[in-house]
């Protein structure tokens, strides 16, 4: 009998053993990364300055880590998510090569099947999140460290929530792909579009007015804020510190998306939390449910 822990260990192995799907979970943040080297550090440092606050004595170091606060957050917030859905592709190439049917022959339970590609998502995504996580930690270490102990902590936290939330929207996305080019186009889409809705390479401050109340509606997006706050929120605290005005930080935490509003309301840390934990137990429900309901017919 293959048991529950069997199948976790199967699936996280055979995602690492896949070179094709191992290096494609990759490319986001590769092609992230790349994108800020030759643009996104420029336009993301003009986008910072350009409200006047080069009239106030700030330290290069400063904006520095308030830039790169954003690479950060930007860089998290995205791989969580297309490394999830990469990850993920093993559940649809099972289907395709017909190793699926061959375990559902076996004594295993459909919902036991069914999340252990899940769990196994998880762990492969956190795997590769938390390795890019402590490389951005190494990166702000170099450019201006100003965050807290506690701000590590809950980016780490926010990591983790991203990444069950990622595994739970791509599994249940997954269960109705059955191609390799069903799976390949929805990669690329995933991977070309999620950054721009979450807030990642543009925030969402900057959008229409009507668009930005339609993205309040996404789940990803409060996990793009809470990483915002807690990679840039010490930075923002010294600013304050050597001399700007509240007013002109929160106007700066207003642009970059550490603040967000549902309509005239600023929305809290703990409800951004709130929002992500009940996102993830929904789309994990419908999964499994989906999950029972497709194996009966």
């Amino acid at each position: 009998m293959i048991g529950f822990g069997n199948l976790i260990r199967r699936n996280v192995k055979l995602f690492f053993k896949d070179k094709g799907l191992f290096f494609t979970s990759l490319i986001t943040p590769i092609i992230l990364l790349v994108l800020y080297v030759t643009f996104l550090a420029k336009s993301f440092r003009e986008g910072f300055l350009s409200g006047g606050l080069d009239a106030y004595p700030i330290k290069e170091g400063l904006i520095d880590a308030v830039v790169g606060g954003q690479l950060f957050s930007s860089l998290l917030s995205v791989s969580a998510i297309t490394v999830a859905f990469c990850a993920n592709m093993l559940m649809v190439q099972d289907k395709v090569t017909g190793a699926r049917n061959d375990l559902t022959v076996t004594p295993v339970k459909s919902h036991t099947l069914t999340l252990s590609y899940y769990v196994a998502t998880v762990i492969s995504t956190l795997l590769i999140c938390l390795v890019t996580t402590i490389i951005c930690f190494i990166y702000m270490k170099n450019i201006g460290w100003y965050m807290s102990a506690e701000d590590v902590a809950c980016i780490f936290a926010d990591v983790f929530l991203l990444t069950m939330f990622g595994t739970a929207l791509s599994s249940v996305v997954n269960l109705f792909l059955s191609s390799q080019g069903q799976m390949q186009a929805v990669g690329t889409i995933v991977s070309a579009g999620y950054g721009f809705i979450c807030g990642a390479y543009m925030p969402i401050a900057s959008f229409g007015e009507g668009l930005q109340k339609v993205l309040m509606f996404l789940p990803g997006t409060y996990g793009t804020g809470l990483l915002r706050n807690h990679a840039i929120g010490g930075a923002i605290e010294e600013m304050e510190a050597q001399g700007m005005p509240e007013e002109v930080t929160g106007a700066v935490m207003d642009s970059l998306d550490c603040n967000l509003y549902f309509g005239e309301e600023k929305i809290s840390e703990s409800t951004m939390y709130i929002v992500l934990i009940l996102s993830v137990v929904i789309l994990l429900s419908v999964y499994v449910l989906l999950g029972r309901m497709r194996k009966k017919h």
